[in-house]
């Protein structure tokens, strides 16, 4: 479709003028109608603002007839850059580079992330022999009993009973409360390994090897199968917490589920009832995500896996979130977390803390022993931050893409500063006002594209 080519680099720093508007707006639309999609007219300013108008409020008059406003402009708004029909779906850029431009992106899958791994050959082509080395010991040695998923079990009597990251002695079990029996092949493991796949055959292709990358990626893709036959629980409307030693699922609503989302081994119309069912009230405290759902029989918010609330937890789900588009349910994440920072010292995030549900003008509720600082709890902020900001970097060419970027109430700005892009660096300022979000340059090196997408 022409519509989806058009630039209006040349009008980019100046106000279109009317004549300008008119010959872009009528060249999109007869693109439009004889392609047959109908649409709408986006119409965007220097600030980043833009309003798509129906096609169909734009009638056919004669001289003299009255004209159809599709943005009103002002200072804050900046003059309007771009006019052009856009198809329902796609997604708007705006590049802020040393010029604008208002354009069409074709619309980004979700659980697919860029490719901008592969961008420092050298360092992957020294790394490569504990890549394959890695993936060798997944295959031979972590699918203990050859059944394709990733089981652990403790050969002495004195060593960890769980070794997710969940190791209490009570963290794994079924809907009745009975602990689980051995092997266990919890599903974030899985989820890890579909990811490890993924990644692995990116590093492959780049390195020239096309013919592993494409078996990497049909092993993922056997494993994200075989993963929702046998973790899937319809009626509970997430994955199973784990298979017992039995292949038996335990039927248990728990945190794990999430990270399902931030590796992308979840089909989509899961990961939506997945999101669903973490910000229920059995599982957001209002502070958090508790590890495990308050209808669950082993439920105690003061225990230390088993309804507790854990920065780190919450900051991958949230990235899961965000990786399948559903930012304002990342956003309730961090907001929570924010506001529970205002009552800890120094506004530290612990390693975790007790998952009672939240009570006006009173904090949470601290676990005695949690670790503060914690080096999972620091890491936290960042990674939640990422999520709602929607970046993403790409090395070569240089870009920053912000992609349906969020920021809460309680945090109105935010500054970027000496984010590395390839060999560059930047700084970039992100506001949040009644309008929307909206990024500044604060200083570029190089000719590093950043890209904004509402």
């Amino acid at each position: 479709m022409q519509a989806l080519a058009v630039t209006l680099r040349g009008l980019a720093l100046r106000e279109i003028r009317i004549r300008h508007w008119l010959r872009v707006g009528a060249k999109e639309l007869l693109t439009g109608a004889v392609n047959g999609v109908a649409g709408a007219v986006l119409t965007a300013s220097a600030s980043g603002y833009g309003k798509r108008t129906p096609v169909e409020e734009f009638p056919l008059q004669g001289r003299g007839g009255q004209g159809v406003i599709a943005l009103q402009t002002s200072e804050r708004n900046g003059a309007a850059v771009a006019a052009l029909q856009v198809a329902p779906g796609q997604e708007i850029g705006r590049e802020l580079t040393h010029r604008l431009a208002a354009r069409t992106l074709g619309p980004v899958e979700p659980d697919r992330q860029p490719d901008h791994e592969a961008a420092d050959l050298t360092f992957l082509e020294k790394i490569w022999p504990n890549v394959e080395a890695a993936l060798r010991w997944m295959e031979v040695y972590g699918d203990i009993d050859g059944d394709g998923f990733v089981e652990y079990s403790r050969r002495s009597p004195n060593g960890l009973v769980h070794q997710g990251w969940k190791d209490s002695n009570d963290s794994i079990f079924h809907a009745d409360g009975q602990l689980a029996e051995g092997p266990i092949a919890v599903c974030e493991v899985q989820a890890y390994v579909y990811a490890a796949k993924r990644a692995a055959a990116v590093v492959a292709a780049a390195l020239g090897k096309p013919d592993l990358a494409q078996a990497l990626k049909e092993q993922a893709r056997d494993l994200q199968l075989r993963f929702e036959e046998a973790f899937w629980c319809e009626d509970l409307s997430t994955y199973a917490l784990a298979l017992d030693g039995d292949k038996k699922p335990c039927r248990v609503r728990a945190s794990n589920a999430g990270y399902c989302l931030f590796t992308g081994i979840a089909r989509r119309e899961r990961a939506r009832l997945v999101a669903h069912t973490l910000l229920g009230d059995d599982f957001f405290s209002g502070w958090g995500i508790r590890t495990v759902s308050s209808r669950e029989n082993r439920y105690n918010p003061m225990s230390y896996h088993n309804g507790s609330i854990w920065p780190h937890d919450n900051a991958l789900i949230a990235r899961g979130f965000s990786r399948y588009g559903f930012r304002h349910e990342a956003l309730k994440i961090l907001t929570g977390l924010l506001d529970a920072s205002v009552f800890l010292d120094l506004h530290r995030l612990p390693e975790l803390f007790c998952g009672f549900p939240r009570r006006p003008g009173q904090g949470p509720t601290l676990y005695p022993v949690a670790c503060s600082p914690q080096s999972w709890a620091a890491g936290a902020v960042l990674l939640i931050l990422e999520a709602c900001l929607g970046i993403r970097i790409q090395a070569s060419p240089p870009r920053v893409l912000f992609r349906r970027t969020k920021l809460p109430a309680a945090l109105p700005e935010v500054e970027i500063r000496n984010l590395k892009v390839g060999n560059a660096t930047v700084d970039i300022g992100v506001e949040r006002t009644e309008e929307g979000v909206y990024l500044r340059i604060l200083r570029k090196a190089a000719d590093v594209d950043i890209v904004s997408i509402k």
